[in-house]
């Protein structure tokens, strides 16, 4: 019998493929009480007769999750450093998501990169690269990339060394591509545009763990329609809206919600433009949710 311990590559129904240390793989089963196991999760295996039976689950750093149409928590990946929000010239950029996938990050806690795809595509008024530099602006790193010319790639691969980092984003902004041109000696299946809907087919369907040549590890996971990030407080929505910062605290009210209160300093930080207006709706929206559901809470 041989024991080691590895991370989860990805999953495969009851079935996990596992790297170990030495960087080789092992498909193998879990126990029966480690139904819940995700890429990036760390592990320990046992190798007997060539069969591989995980059984245990080292402790998380942190897990990426989303809220599921039922509402309930569902868990992407786990040990994420570095959380990569990929959006595209097109399908047209969903900045709503990308500040909901913002938000998630900052309560991991994990840093982010906000990437621009498919530059090439961009139209003459440049609007979506307008967008990004909002996201520049607030102290987020920002990329603006094209697989087709390789403009951001050499950036994209500095930024990606010495980290775990999962792509995310839409279905159709080009992860998969992106990933391609990290990895050229990968066949991945690279999706079309749909012509009838103008969105992108899902070319992932299961979370996916890489090492890069560089240093680092990278997770790709299946592109989605929309992404809800955990149920979280009014406090930890906050969190995520990093520009709200120097407001917090100078509100009327100390339990201020920033939606409809008088005297609110993050509102009228919008109103003089020091707040990006779009950027407090999308909080704001966030926060009705939360107050709806009956999550406030106080730190």
């Amino acid at each position: 019998m041989t024991s080691g311990t590895g991370t989860v590559v990805t999953r495969y129904g009851a079935e996990l493929l596992v790297m170990d240390s030495q960087g080789g793989t092992h498909r193998c089963r879990s126990r029966r009480r480690l139904e819940h196991l995700v890429c990036g999760d760390r592990v320990r295996f046992e190798l007997r007769d060539g069969a591989c039976v995980v059984t245990e689950v080292l402790p998380r750093d942190n897990a990426l999750t989303r809220t599921d149409a039922r509402g309930r928590p569902r868990v992407i990946a786990a040990n994420i450093d570095q959380v990569v929000v990929v959006t595209a010239c097109l399908p047209p950029p969903n900045w709503g998501m990308v500040d909901r996938y913002l938000v998630a990050a900052e309560n991991l806690p994990a840093g982010a990169l906000v990437l621009l795809n498919k530059i090439d595509l961009s139209g003459p008024d440049r609007t979506d690269c307008a967008r990004l530099a909002v996201y520049d602006r607030i102290g987020y790193p920002t990329l603006a990339t094209s697989t087709l010319s390789g403009q951001g790639l050499d950036r994209l691969r500095t930024r990606l060394q010495g980290h775990t980092s999962i792509f995310v984003g839409q279905s159709g902004v080009g992860k998969s591509s992106l990933i391609k041109a990290l990895l050229p000696q990968l066949d991945i299946r690279i999706g079309e545009l749909s012509q009838a809907h103008g969105t992108g087919r899902h070319t992932t369907t299961r979370t996916m763990l890489y090492l890069l040549p560089e240093g680092g590890r990278l997770i790709d996971s299946p592109g989605v329609r929309d992404f809800e990030p955990p149920r979280f407080s009014v406090r930890e929505l906050e969190r995520g809206f990093v520009e709200f910062a120097p407001y917090l605290g100078h509100c009327r009210y100390p339990d201020c919600t920033h939606t409809v209160e008088p005297g609110c300093a993050v509102v009228a930080a919008a109103e003089a433009g020091e707040i990006d207006p779009e950027r407090l709706r999308s909080y704001q929206r966030l926060a009705h949710q939360a107050l709806s559901a009956g999550h406030r809470r106080r730190m």
